[in-house]
């Protein structure tokens, strides 16, 4: 054998000092091939609706619901099952209700204490033994093994035994905090591992606690956003994402997130913008400054960067102050306000000094916000252009095209970026950016990720002054990129695919970023089954467009599903009155025979250490 095999066989052999060791971990291994794979959620554009998130990662996407009908259809009425759903969802606070209304007796603890248990066989049963018991809280770990295996037919000494066991939790009043535990582990192993396909921030109000609960998340993947990059580029001080970031939650009226939520002052900006602008609406006089800031910003790198080809977005220089018009693509247009105080007509692209200082007091902010830090680099972290995961391939915007359905990329310094190269290269610079050792042309690219038609987060020109200055409309269309006119064509389909090393007959592209109008007959299911967009309109702006209000794709050893989502009410709704999300489900995908561990990523790993304890176990005489 090569001198590497030895060492490693002898590092190997470190592990398992004996042969029966081997030989054990062999055979557990082997009987986790032959499991059915864990379930696997994807959704995206969260869009900072954290209540309907939280709601949604609490009710497994409906999946607890759908497992408690099954259950417990001949035990329990529609109201108790609603019940049990409630209490799992939201155990601590369901808790605290019961015990205002003297609902908690005995009898009532034990009766729920079983049903909870019932519902954690059925969501472990296609677990290890082992891996459940890591998905437990180490204080009651022991416990809840011992009665998630108890038996139907168990003898008399086992039924005393775990019914003793029941009634000394009771007893000593550990009850609550142990049915906590079970509901907990109940959310943990109904859903294996989550994927969050891109755009968590803007338009919603509450994007930091949809970071903390993902912090706390058990096992889960990002894929960025354009609005995600967005912050990612504020927070590292890159002024024209900040400006366009405070101009966003300026546009939704959502400024608490700054304020509030990671300690951001605007105060600046709007003392600047009274003087300038008047103060009718402060908000409104807000964001006309900041938006005047944000076009000079934008002009600067476009001057900067004449591979972005963006001239045309450089429309401070084609405004004709005294007559109030803005001349775009040859076409004269009457523009709404001609207010343009801090313009200069010569150099129009330059801030002013009180620009300058607005935009250095909020690049300051936003350095010096210690939460907004904690998040991006977690953000950094655990997420990525786009992810290969079990023969899927994940991203949330596009994968640049020409008009032929060519792969179409940028050309940077001497080399020009298409396809995986292209998504690769913007994910270097990410995190280049994230690790403060970019350079200026590298930190102006995470605008362009956000803003660029080329961009594989973007993929559109956006039309931020036109929407802003214009009436006509005609000017305000954003033109896509050629992507999102081939995205539906399979043959293109399997070609993005190839591209990033999928060749599978199951390999599908699981997309974000442009809203499923199924109000207009728009279906999420595309490209005959290859390409499936879960952008449903989860944000509350997005519900009257798109009809619904999200999408979970659920991938389980079944095969893959569509839970549609109806706008979620509250979580006091919930708690009063047992009133769930409405889901309803659409099966598009079902597999003959169940997918199991082995046809997974970690099954491709566990098969390599199976080979390799095969080869130890062949060599060990030798190396002992």
């Amino acid at each position: 054998m090569e001198k590497e095999k030895i060492k490693y066989l002898e590092l190997l052999a470190r592990e398992y000092p004996t042969k029966q060791l081997a030989c054990r971990e062999m055979i557990n291994l082997n009987a986790i091939l032959n499991l059915p794979k864990g379930t696997e959620h994807f959704m995206s554009d969260l869009h900072g609706e954290y209540e309907a998130f939280c709601h949604i990662i609490n009710n497994c996407a409906g999946v607890i619901k759908e497992k408690i009908d099954r259950i417990f259809a001949e035990q329990l009425s529609g109201q108790e099952r609603r019940e049990l759903c409630t209490l799992i969802y939201y155990p601590k606070e369901k808790l605290n209700a019961l015990e205002e209304e003297r609902i908690l007796t005995e009898d009532w603890y034990k009766l729920n204490l079983q049903n909870l248990i019932a519902v954690a066989k059925d969501v472990s049963s296609k677990y290890t033994r082992s891996k459940v018991r890591k998905a437990m809280p180490e204080e009651f770990a022991y416990i809840i093994d011992e009665l998630l295996h108890m038996q139907v037919d168990e003898d008399n000494n086992q039924i005393e035994y775990h019914r003793q066991i029941i009634e000394t939790i009771i007893h000593i009043k550990i009850a609550d905090e142990f049915i906590v535990a079970l509901a907990e582990v109940i959310k943990r192993l109904a859903v294996d591992h989550l994927h969050i396909v891109g755009d968590i921030y803007d338009r919603g109000a509450q994007p930091d606690k949809i970071m903390d609960l993902l912090m706390e998340y058990h096992s889960f993947d990002i894929q960025w956003g354009n609005h995600d990059v967005l912050w990612m580029g504020a927070a590292c001080g890159i002024e024209a994402c900040i400006a366009t970031v405070v101009r966003n939650n300026l546009r939704y009226r959502n400024i608490e997130v700054l304020e509030s939520g990671y300690g951001i002052s605007l105060r600046t900006l709007v003392l600047f913008a009274e003087q300038q602008y008047g103060a009718e609406d402060v908000m409104d006089a807000a964001s006309q400054a900041i938006s005047v800031i944000l076009f000079k910003l934008e002009g600067q790198i476009i001057g900067r960067h004449p591979e972005y080809q963006m001239d045309e977005r450089r429309l401070l220089e084609k405004i004709d102050f005294d007559k109030g018009t803005v001349m775009i693509e040859g076409k004269e247009y009457v523009m709404k306000r001609k207010d343009f105080p801090t313009v200069d007509r010569r150099s129009p692209y330059e801030l002013t000094k009180e620009e300058a200082d607005v935009m250095s007091d909020l690049r300051q902010s936003f350095l010096n916000s210690e939460k907004l830090h904690r998040h991006v680099q977690f953000l950094c972290q655990k997420g990525s252009m786009y992810k290969c995961y079990n023969d899927n391939l994940m991203y949330h915007g596009c994968i640049p095209l020409d008009e032929q359905g060519n792969f179409e990329g940028i050309e940077i310094g001497d080399r020009i970026y298409k396809g995986k190269a292209y998504l690769d290269y913007a994910d270097w610079v990410v995190r280049k950016v994230c690790q403060d050792t970019a350079t200026r042309s590298e930190e102006d690219f995470i605008w362009y990720l956000w803003a660029g038609q080329r961009s594989p987060l973007s993929g559109r020109r956006i039309k931020t002054f036109e929407k802003m200055y214009l009436t006509d409309r005609e000017p305000m269309v954003e033109e896509r990129n050629p992507y999102y006119d081939n995205y539906h064509k399979e043959y293109i389909c399997n070609m993005i695919l190839r591209e990033f090393g999928l060749f599978s007959n199951m390999s599908h592209i699981i997309n974000g970023h442009t809203p499923v109008k199924v109000s207009a007959g728009e279906v999420p299911v595309r490209a005959n089954g290859k390409l499936i967009i879960i952008d449903g309109g989860f944000c509350k702006a997005y519900h009257q467009k798109t009809g619904i209000a999200g999408y979970t794709l659920i991938y389980s050893s079944h095969g893959m599903r569509l839970q549609e989502h109806q706008p979620f009410e509250s979580i006091k709704k919930v708690l009063e009155e047992n009133k769930d999300i409405e889901s309803t489900t659409d099966i598009f995908e079902t597999e003959e025979n169940r997918i199991r561990v082995k046809d997974t990523d970690i099954g491709k790993k566990i098969q390599e250490q199976i080979a390799d304890l095969q080869m130890l176990l062949e060599h060990y005489d030798y190396l002992i």
